[in-house]
């Protein structure tokens, strides 16, 4: 049965559809029954006045409903995911069962280091393993996130400003290919961001680079490969750039699918990074969270890493905050405990040829459905990708064709759509990154749904425009629900706090 065929269920009801007067999943004691009852219990003003607006139904009924629910979702177990910069890819679910063992899932995060040797044991390992895979000898851990661990790193350049004197250092070279957290996290951390032009192959352009450098620059923030899926082949020479002029490179590991095992970070130049656990090694990325996004850091830049870090005596693991230039805890406890525990376990059962293998395999993918579908898409860049392609719909522009409508289309067609509209510098993007995990059949169905859209595109474009027209939720007014949203409850009274 093919992803096209698969019967789509019908619209489900809503709950309050399904409710009716007093049905019930469960029975409350009747009163003098021997149980106290709540008035007695409970304040008179914690009591409720009349009752709240529930729907009522059995409990096969819910547990029918939201079994529904879940077979429409559409997700990396279910469907391939290619969606480009986000590395949505299988996860070993042995991973899981590491994660799941009560010695670290029921750990309580009040312990002291005396009572978590074995935990502390994995973080430093964990530690040694990232340094080693980045070329970057020191780690912090606590990042909760790509965008947190960002922060963290322009936080310690901040401070490593104010250290050296160098309070005129407020600004950020940012190219124009850059994920949108970067800028974000430039002002969140008080520096002003300067644009860099990327060149007509899809690189940072050396001569926009020469020109923003200046005393007032700190830092320049780099993806390697970049957001277009290439890889920054000139980033010896742009290193080399900003530490003549006493800036640091800062580099966003978000794509280091592509890199594992091939090249490191910290040889080519870059004084701080970050990983991105939750993408490239072994969390399920999605459903806001949570995710890990350590920093891997020069010697130059040790001493301002967050506390506390774990040090090794004779007594065992320990965690040190006496460090005097520290930019301090960047979040609670040491950091999200159970994804680090599954990227250990992922880059443990995997070594360092297997880990190679990974961004081969990736890069193979991503290359074999550039070369599938160069012929029905525009390619903006002849550049040779990394882990990931981007397109455009100009093709299709003709027949007035968008990438959106393409997107929807692909829905049908039981396949997560790819990236679109980013990165913002293409116009019309349709950015799709296959993973490694994928098979060459999988890649074939998803090239043959995209041929198929873009024959669509040309012999029947309203069908297109009107995607998704086989799923129980069509196209959405996605413009109106922002302007004009629905906050009130089916009882249409207000929801309230």
């Amino acid at each position: 049965m093919t992803p096209e065929s698969i019967p789509i269920p019908a619209a489900e009801a809503t709950l309050f559809e399904l409710s009716r007067p007093g049905r019930r999943g469960v029975e409350p004691p009747e009163p003098g029954s021997g149980i106290p009852e709540l008035a007695e219990c409970l304040g008179e003003n914690d009591l409720r006045r009349e009752a709240p607006a529930l729907p009522e139904l059995a409990e096969a009924s819910a547990v029918r409903h939201y079994t529904r629910l879940s077979s429409l979702n559409m997700s990396i177990d279910t469907n391939f995911y290619p969606l480009g910069s986000c590395t949505m890819k299988y996860n070993p679910r042995i991973n899981e069962v590491a994660a799941g063992n009560p010695g670290f899932s029921q750990a309580h995060p009040l312990y002291e280091a005396r009572e978590i040797q074995g935990y502390l044991e994995l973080f430093s390992r964990l530690e040694k393993m990232l340094a080693e895979i980045g070329g970057l000898p020191h780690i912090s851990l606590q990042p909760a996130a790509g965008a947190h661990g960002e922060l963290t790193a322009l936080m310690m350049i901040k401070a490593r400003c104010r250290e050296r004197g160098e309070l005129e250092r407020d600004v950020v070279l940012i190219p124009d290919s850059a994920h949108g957290t970067n800028p974000s996290s430039c002002t969140i951390a008080g520096f002003k961001t300067r644009n860099i032009d990327s060149g007509e192959d899809g690189a940072i352009d050396i001569e926009s680079l020469r020109e923003a450098l200046g005393p007032d620059v700190a830092a320049m923030m780099i993806t390697n490969p970049n957001t277009l899926g290439i890889f920054e082949s000139r980033i010896g020479e742009i290193s080399s750039l900003l530490h003549e002029a006493g800036s640091l490179l800062y580099m966003d590991g978000a794509n280091m699918n592509a890199i594992l095992g091939i090249t490191r970070p910290g040889d080519f130049g870059v004084d701080v990074m970050h990983y991105n656990l939750h993408k490239t090694m072994s969390t399920p990325h999605g459903g806001g969270g949570p995710g890990a996004g350590p920093i891997a850091v020069t010697d130059e830049l040790e001493p301002y890493l967050p506390v506390p870090r774990i040090v090794h005596s004779e007594g065992g693991f320990e965690l040190c905050a006496d460090r005097p230039l520290s930019i301090g805890k960047v979040r609670t406890f040491f950091g999200n405990s159970g994804i680090l525990v599954r990227a250990y376990a992922y880059l443990r059962a995997h070594g360092p040829g297997e880990l190679r293998g990974v961004s081969e395999h990736a890069v193979l993918n991503a290359n074999y459905i550039r070369r599938r579908l160069e012929e029905a898409y525009h390619l903006p860049y002849e550049t040779p990708c990394m882990h990931e392609v981007v397109f455009t719909a100009r093709n299709q522009k003709a027949t007035g064709i968008r990438a959106l409508d393409i997107a929807k289309r692909l829905i049908d067609m039981g396949y997560h759509p790819p990236t679109i509209y980013f990165p913002l510098v293409v116009h019309e993007a349709l950015m799709i990154e296959p993973t490694e995990t994928e098979t060459q059949e999988t890649l074939d169905r998803f090239c043959d749904a995209m041929l198929q859209i873009a024959r669509e595109a040309e012999e029947n474009p309203e069908l297109l425009k009107a995607a998704p027209v086989n799923q129980p939720v069509k196209r959405l007014d996605e413009v109106n629900a922002i302007k004009t949203p629905i906050l009130t409850c089916p009882c249409d009274e207000p929801v309230s706090d």
